[in-house]
């Protein structure tokens, strides 16, 4: 046999020993650093013989290409849902209920996983289909994302013709809270709690996007086997920790009722401690033929519940409050809380939102409070006790400066939050360079996120003008992990070529509040550097076409900022242009001073690259239809939009007559 060939099945096997002690055992051997080697090497020869890829292949772990929809799928067995009780008298009922059919039986009760539940189906140990639960009984194929999650073993360590198991894929708790820092800080969804985090990732239909994210998985029941037969639900546990899935943990066998409340109890004792959040226990008859006997209602078993823990409430006394200045220049004030032990932790701190949170829940300083844990993660003042108040509270108001760096803050018009003004300011380094170096700002190729971070990490950049000294640091650059020789020139290469961007993309790359594309484009269009528009006042800038009050007040404030003058001159010293490539010239174009409206989806552009062509050939891009708009360019699906031109009789394009008007009017 081929070397190459062998050494990829030898790979695949370490790789998938390895991804088990990780994943499943949480007891890795090998360094991370190690496992990526091997991963790699792995990936290069699968592209020298790519008919030896598999689907089970370590390598097909990191997303295939979007899918288009999900394909609907019919469950053999129905994915029921669980009647829920609220107490232990609840619970004994359930108890009396099962007692009237059985007369010797023992329970199971495990945790009860927030997360969202899936079938995972094995052909000759082969993962093949992954799918939502669904409705129960019809769910969604999604087996592309769950290929994603390193806890589903693609192949089985036991042999079996047929095996179908259930479990509760969750994203941890610090990974949820990372994903939400980021999503912020790129503009993206905020997620409300673990749940919707990790039902949203497997939602995607880019598989890249879920695996960007650290989803995990628990199983906890087999669904369908053939070859093999269990007696008992642990029994069937105990086989499927054998077969490499990670298997629902702190699970109990109980002989009565009062064991199993027993087991309530100390899973509820343990809520908070885990890295995944729980909603609840699970009881189960243990003995699957019982479970047959008892059966089941069109909805749920009748030989399971899910008890739902009550939210732990405990008084506390607010200490301080102080302020926070978030990665994205909000400023966030927090309580500090004299500790208090709630759902398993100690806690002595909890956000306070906003100021106007405070004022409505009348918090202040020195208050005795009713404290709880939303979705047992994050603490909340849920009222104040005003009956404990001696009068020696203080109100708190919000600074009117900056904590972190001293700006001025500001607060938006129908907006709760306040914002550092401050583009140097330390607390939001990392979201003003990711910005800068994005796509529709100074685009530099090759500085993405994970790299800025590197960067801020080891003191190598501390602002956006830090960004074009770098190539004095490149010895510090090429030992980062994942440089080298080549990849620092590349980086370097890439950040010398957007010194000459211009000013629309530098101004951009700044992130002024109410300036985007657009504007920036306005801007370099009107003024002939930098300079001048520090120099301009309120009345030059609403002069301008589409500057209103708003964006021209934003404007002057941002320049009038001396953490802004000193980023410009740091720029000026570095290189990089403040001239604007556009002003003085002639404007041209199909589409001059005509406004058109984006509605739909176009078939080959997408909504921004259609935007981008409009304002390329002089038109302006709304969002509204109104008796101003010149043309409505529509695609499939076109809604409200589409209608309100059709009433005023404006021209309807598409994106034929639309590439048509413009390759007319090129220059």
């Amino acid at each position: 046999m081929n070397r190459d060939i062998e050494r990829i099945r030898e790979l695949r096997k370490q790789l998938d020993y390895h991804n088990y002690r990780y994943n499943v055992l949480d007891d890795p051997v090998i360094s991370d650093m190690e496992y990526d080697k091997m991963l790699h090497e792995l990936e290069l020869l699968e592209e020298k013989y790519p008919d030896e890829i598999t689907d089970e292949s370590p390598t097909r772990r990191v997303g295939g290409e979007p899918a288009k929809g999900f394909e609907k799928v019919t469950h053999d067995v129905p994915m029921l849902s669980l009647q829920d009780v609220f107490s232990m008298e609840e619970l004994r009922q359930f108890d009396d209920r099962v007692g009237k059919v059985l007369s010797d039986y023992e329970y199971i009760v495990e945790q009860k996983i927030d997360g969202l539940s899936v079938s995972l189906e094995y052909e000759n140990g082969i993962f093949k289909r992954g799918s939502t639960r669904g409705d129960g009984v019809v769910g969604e194929d999604i087996t592309a994302n769950l290929r994603t999650v390193k806890s589903i073993p693609l192949r089985l360590m036991v042999d079996l013709e047929f095996l179908e198991v259930r479990g509760e894929v969750y994203l941890p708790v610090s990974d949820f809270l990372e994903l939400n820092e980021r999503q912020e800080i790129l503009g993206g969804k905020i997620f409300a709690n673990p749940r919707n985090a990790a039902a949203g990732s497997l939602r995607q239909l880019d598989p890249k996007v879920a695996a960007s994210r650290n989803l995990a998985i628990y199983v906890f029941s087999v669904m369908q086997i053939r070859g093999m037969e269990f007696s008992t639900d642990s029994e069937s546990l105990e086989f499927l920790k054998k077969a490499g899935f990670r298997v629902i943990p702190n699970y109990y066998v109980c002989a009565d009722i009062n064991e199993v409340i027993d087991a309530v109890d100390r899973i509820g004792e343990l809520r908070g401690n885990d890295s995944y959040e729980i909603d609840g226990a699970v009881i189960n008859v243990n003995s699957l033929a019982q479970r047959m006997q008892l059966g089941s209602t069109s909805k749920s078993p009748r030989w399971a519940v899910a008890y739902k823990y009550p939210a732990e409430r405990k008084e506390t006394v607010v200490r301080n409050i102080f302020v926070q200045v978030g990665r994205t220049g909000v400023l966030t004030p927090n309580a500090e809380l004299e500790p208090v032990r709630i759902s398993g932790s100690t806690v002595s701190r909890a956000t306070l939102h906003n100021i106007d949170y405070i004022k409505s829940k009348d918090i202040r300083i020195g208050d005795h409070i009713i404290l709880q844990k939303a979705g047992d993660i994050i603490p909340e003042v849920v009222e104040v006790i005003k009956d404990r108040r001696k009068g020696d509270e203080i109100e708190f108001e919000m600074p009117g400066n900056c904590p972190a760096c001293g700006s001025p803050v500001e607060r938006e018009e129908n907006m709760a939050a306040l914002r550092c003004t401050g583009i140097e300011c330390p607390a939001q380094k990392f979201r003003s360079i990711v910005h800068f170096c994005s796509k529709p700002a100074m685009n530099i190729d090759g500085l993405g996120p994970s790299i800025i971070d590197a960067f801020i990490k080891k003191e190598m950049i501390e602002t956006i003008a830090d960004i074009y000294y770098l190539k004095d640091k490149r010895d510090e650059i090429v030992v980062l992990e994942g440089m080298g020789e080549k990849s620092a020139d590349k980086l370097i290469e890439a950040i010398e070529r957007t010194k000459s961007n211009g000013l629309a993309r530098l101004l951009v790359g700044f992130g002024i509040r109410h300036v985007g594309a657009r504007a920036g484009k306005l801007l370099a269009e009107n003024f002939p550097d930098i300079d001048a528009i520090m120099n301009a006042g309120h009345d030059d800038l609403t002069r301008i076409d589409e500057v209103g009050e708003i964006m021209a007040r934003s404007i002057v404030s941002f320049f009038e900022n001396p953490q802004t003058q000193h980023l410009i001159e740091r720029l000026r010293e570095a290189g990089v242009s403040l001239e604007s490539l556009d002003y003085g010239k002639e404007k041209k174009g199909a589409l001059l001073g005509k406004t058109v409206v984006l509605t739909g989806t176009l078939p080959g552009l997408t909504r921004d690259e259609a935007k981008k062509l409009i304002e390329d050939h002089g038109g302006k891009a709304s969002s509204s239809v109104s008796a101003r708009t010149d043309f409505v360019l529509a695609g499939s699906d076109a809604g409200s939009k589409l209608t309100k031109a059709q009433e005023l009789g404006i021209k309807i394009i598409d994106e034929d007559e639309f590439l048509s008007m413009i390759g007319d009017g090129n220059d």
